[in-house]
């Protein structure tokens, strides 16, 4: 194992926020707090932007900014009469704080929203890019995973808006199997609810089926005895909140290897313009080791499935990123270049409760010095990986998002002696803060930090209690 790799992502982001300060250090970088991509789907957004994901805490999802989103119009100019460049200046222009925007999705054919930039200092560092840093204190609950679904999704050939379909129903369940259609129609209502559309039995503008397989493959030889290390398959979880292991063979196995074959698919069938059109369909084909319920198996995938409805990219193998967050949050903003230094604290936050302002100096955290710069910071956290590697479980390992390949959660049986680890003044673990609620960083449970400051000639402490911030954003890629 290359331990070192580990490191680059930390190293990287320190030396990319040193540059970008040193360029022009009393510069803002602004953001609107979405992606977004210029559709070339037929059936949604046509060469419009498509949001494609919403920042969790940003300023859009507080305006009310939701994924697939179809940007109509921006500050009154119809997107549709510029170019994607245009588009962009639009989205942030200069010396405006606020942009207009007019959203079209499932729920609602137009409406307005005003978005209001989020601008931080280009010396600024934040917690959320601090968390994503030290993502080796807690890979638990922060880091970034890839995976890729044996989806096959179709969409009809013909040029028609998937924004003129609202209501749906479900088709005659089989009496046979109506505990589990039951369950399964129960997992596509709660998602297609949640994009907007309306349950009408009366009316429906879509019709939904589904249908599905699971038998013993009678072309099963036995697993593959050469791969000999053979990568498990994680999934996100929507309902647990959380990646889990899963019996799948990957996407690219051989289907003679797997024991068990499943298909499961949903189907959206036109019943307003062109009664019985196939507007679109994802069907899942799995390569399985052992037996699993097809009913799990929906409550699990369903939510996956459905994320290329309306605006679908890939017709085969889907690839998914799941970025985690869940840390420490008091407000403070640090500088890059001076990492003990305040750049900004957000008003409402605990920091600035607790009295916390621009410019004064952080000391120490829980006892532990600030006092070092971005390279000293580095270096130490790349000893404490190298130390600690030796309290992880290998049984949990996995590779994140970066083609790390040995990412290991903590063994819940070694949280004393990791606390312990982390308290090493060698380490310089101030930013161990973040994730100070977390039992193998704080075993006390007591989150509450206490900082030491300096302002002027003036020297104090104030404690503060961060709020837990949990982030997830869940995207096809």
């Amino acid at each position: 194992m290359t331990k070192n790799t580990i490191l680059i992502s930390l190293l990287s982001l320190f030396l990319a926020a040193s540059i970008s300060s040193a360029q022009n250090r009393n510069a803002s970088i602004c953001r609107l707090g979405f992606t977004y991509d210029i559709s070339q789907s037929k059936n949604w957004g046509y060469q419009k932007p498509v949001i494609k994901n919403v920042i969790p805490y940003s300023s859009a999802e507080r305006a009310g900014i939701r994924k697939y989103d179809i940007i109509e119009k921006i500050n009154g100019v119809p997107v549709l009469e510029i170019d994607a460049e245009d588009i962009s200046k639009l989205l942030n222009p200069i010396g405006k704080r606020e942009v207009l925007l007019s959203v079209s999705n499932l729920a609602t054919p137009e409406e307005q929203i005003m978005v209001r930039k989020d601008c931080k200092k280009s010396d600024a560092i934040t917690e959320d890019q601090l968390a994503a840093a030290y993502s080796m204190y807690s890979l638990e609950t922060t880091g970034e995973q890839t995976f890729t679904c044996p989806f096959t999704t179709t969409v009809t050939p013909d040029s028609v808006d998937f924004g003129r379909f609202h209501t749906f129903t479900f088709s005659a369940i089989d009496e046979n199997n109506r505990q589990l259609e039951t369950a399964i129609n129960e997992s596509i209502e709660k998602v297609l609810t949640q994009k907007g559309l309306k349950v009408d039995a009366e009316r429906p503008d879509l019709l939904i089926q589904t249908f599905y397989f699971f038998d013993k493959n009678p072309n099963y030889v036995g697993a593959n005895r050469v791969q000999v290390e053979k990568e498990p398959t994680y999934r996100y979880d929507f309902a647990h909140k959380k990646m889990e292991r899963f019996p799948f063979l990957s996407h690219a196995a051989v289907e003679a290897e797997a024991e068990y074959l499943l298909q499961f698919g949903i189907r959206i069938i036109d019943q307003k313009e062109i009664p019985g059109r196939v507007l679109w369909e994802c069907e899942a084909n799995e390569l399985m080791e052992e037996s699993y319920r097809l009913d799990e198996y929906a409550r699990v995938h369903v939510p996956l499935m459905c994320m290329q409805y309306p605006y679908a990219k890939y017709g085969r193998n889907v690839p998914f990123k799941v970025t985690r967050k869940t840390y420490n949050y008091t407000g403070i903003s640090y500088n890059i270049d001076r990492l003990e230094q305040v750049v900004d604290v957000d008003q409402n936050s605990p920091a600035y409760a607790a009295g916390i302002r621009a410019n004064d100096i952080i000391e120490k955290i829980d006892g532990h010095k600030m006092g070092y710069s971005a390279e000293e910071f580095s270096a130490a956290y790349k000893r404490f990986i190298s130390s600690t590697m030796k309290y992880r479980d290998p049984k949990t390992m996995f590779t994140d998002a970066n083609g790390f390949k040995y990412c290991m959660e903590w063994d819940v049986f070694k949280y004393p002696q990791i606390a312990e680890e982390v308290q090493e003044a060698d380490f310089l673990p101030a930013f161990s803060y973040l994730y100070f609620f977390a039992p193998y960083i704080n075993p006390s449970g007591n989150n509450a930090c206490t900082f030491s400051v300096k302002r002027g000639k003036n020297e104090f402490e104030v404690i503060i209690r961060p709020t837990i911030r949990a982030e997830v954003m869940v995207e096809v890629q």
